[in-house]
């Protein structure tokens, strides 16, 4: 069951560093509020969130095997894909959200923006992986948002800062698309391997006439 939720808060964790702009948009946050309701507006959010994800991947592992690795592989190339597409420079930092409540600010800041996003799509792909425990890819997927939402938090802007300035974005880049690239070869190879297995099964457990 660890590697599982490990598998999972990493995955999310290093697709989402190098996907999106929540450090971002937290560490203005943070800069306007105190942490602690900045943490709880954004944990019921990812709670939220994640769960519809992993719903998602759940479904789409009750559809045969075969569809599945195709479903799975091509979800982690096309994230894959995306951030190697995505731009090596520094993103603008974005203007402040004004709100009365930080708890409020924080959770429409990131229930209402970037569905399907790449740590979204990432963990359905993972419960897709994982169905028997989509609760521990939910743990997993939330404990990495909250985890990369924390250092913000905590630090503001100068999270991001201080990654840009001790890795360059191609390098984070290239560990996220390198991850993901990996994770769909796998996915693939084990649900074919998986589906082969089950043909041979009844071939072997055949009595001759």
């Amino acid at each position: 069951m660890l590697p599982i939720f490990l598998a999972t808060y990493g995955t999310v964790f290093v697709a989402e560093i190098a996907g999106d702009k929540l450090l971002y948009t937290t560490g203005v946050l943070a800069t306007r509020y105190r942490a602690a309701p900045i943490l709880f507006g954004m944990a019921v959010a990812f709670m939220a969130k994640m769960g519809v994800a992993v719903w998602v991947g759940a479904a789409i592992s009750k559809l045969p095997p075969l569809l599945v690795a195709a479903i799975t592989a091509v979800n982690f190339f096309a994230i894959a894909v995306v951030l190697w597409r995505k731009p090596d420079q520094r993103e603008v930092k974005p203007e402040n959200h004004p709100a009365s409540r930080a708890v409020m600010v924080s959770f429409a800041a990131i229930f209402f923006s970037e569905w399907g996003d790449v740590g979204q799509l990432t963990a359905a792909g993972m419960a897709a992986k994982f169905p028997a425990a989509p609760l521990l890819v939910w743990l997993g997927a939330v404990t990495a948002m909250v985890t990369k939402g924390a250092l913000a938090a905590s630090a503001g802007a100068g999270v991001r800062q201080w990654i840009q300035d001790h890795l360059s974005p191609r390098t984070i880049r290239y560990a996220a698309v390198g991850l993901l690239l990996l994770l769909g070869m796998l996915s693939v190879v084990e649900t074919l391997t998986e589906g082969h297995s089950a043909l041979l099964l009844p071939s072997a457990g055949s009595k001759p006439g």
